[in-house]
């Protein structure tokens, strides 16, 4: 089945398969994303260094950020970069842990 833009679906089997496609992709991004969290855990010299509320706060101003410029609800973003940015410090704490214990 060929995947629509979101606007061109007229039909909910459209629609579904589109959404399942963005899915693979951001399940895609997301292991792309925890590799380079196997490197942080790789590279801090110490675990304390793993938490890191700046760059945290960095981060989600940046999501935010490009939300409002991609015209989706920033506030929603903002609280899955939240949950996202907490889920990739409790990985990386871990695989810290793993490789160093």
């Amino acid at each position: 089945m060929t995947i629509l833009p979101g606007p061109d679906c007229t039909t909910m089997t459209e629609v579904r398969a589109g959404v399942d496609q963005v899915d693979r992709e951001l399940v895609a991004l997301l292991a792309r994303r925890f590799a380079y969290m196997d490197a942080a855990a790789r590279i801090k010299p110490g675990r304390e260094a793993v938490r890191d509320e700046a760059r945290k706060a960095e981060v989600i101003a940046n999501a935010r950020a490009a939300a409002v410029a991609a015209g989706v609800p920033e506030g929603v973003v903002a609280e899955l970069w939240e949950r996202l940015v907490e889920a990739s410090i409790g990985y990386e704490l871990a695989r810290f842990d793993a490789t160093r214990g």
